[in-house]
């Protein structure tokens, strides 16, 4: 699996793990909003339980604060309220796909150059507010459309601003759309995702999976 790691992972002293998980549909998978401690039924949810799992001596509070048809800028409007505002100490941003099916859909796709600058915003917020690490998860499609091509031509230069960030904020990089790629090269692609954006739940299962096997420097300790 694809997933870079951050060159200096802080050492954590406190006894709990705060963990905000933010995105679209993709992380919300149809949690109940008015209920902080539904996590939904997606990867969060199987997050939750293999990092209990993984780490038992360690204490963790997870919010999911995934918000379905967020695009980044929605994040931005909202990133004091739903991250900032809870003091995490792992920040997990998925987010993008919405941010170029608009083209097609129900909006506007997000302009390249506005992307860079909220996604920017989100990460110089994060890092001059927290002291937090921060995970970035690529946005992937697989439509098998005649439009496949431009979307992924589209989406190509959101995921290139995505990795161009987590370099220059040094955040861990999961990505997604490698590793989507690969697995649907080899099996058919409703295995993985019902509709070429939103996954089964075996393409969850694989996004927790890649999360928690990139970010395992984040919580391994010396002790």
């Amino acid at each position: 699996m694809v997933a870079i790691k951050c060159i200096n992972p802080q050492h954590h002293t406190s006894d709990v793990f705060k963990i905000v998980f933010q995105g679209d549909s993709i992380t919300e998978a149809y949690r109940n909003l008015l209920c902080r401690e539904d996590m939904g039924e997606g990867y969060v949810r199987m997050l939750t339980h293999m990092l209990t799992i993984e780490f038992p001596k360690k204490k963790f509070e997870f919010f999911n604060c995934g918000i379905g048809g967020d695009k980044v800028g929605d994040l931005r409007a909202r990133w004091g309220v739903d991250c900032l505002n809870l003091e995490p100490d792992v920040v997990s941003i998925f987010i993008g796909v919405n941010d170029v099916v608009g083209r097609y859909f129900w909006s506007r796709p997000t302009r390249t150059l506005d992307f860079e600058k909220d996604y920017r915003d989100l990460l110089e917020q994060t890092r001059d507010s927290l002291d937090a690490e921060i995970i970035l998860l690529t946005p992937f499609i697989d439509f098998k459309t005649n439009r496949n091509l431009a979307h992924k031509l589209f989406l190509k230069q959101k995921i290139d601003i995505i990795k161009k960030l987590s370099r220059e904020f040094n955040t861990t990089l999961i990505s997604l759309d490698i590793i989507f790629s690969k697995v649907i090269e080899k099996s058919m692609s409703n295995d993985w995702t019902t509709d070429g954006i939103h996954p089964t739940s075996k393409g969850h299962r694989l996004i927790a999976q890649s999360w928690l096997k990139g970010s395992n420097e984040i919580f391994a300790t010396d002790n």
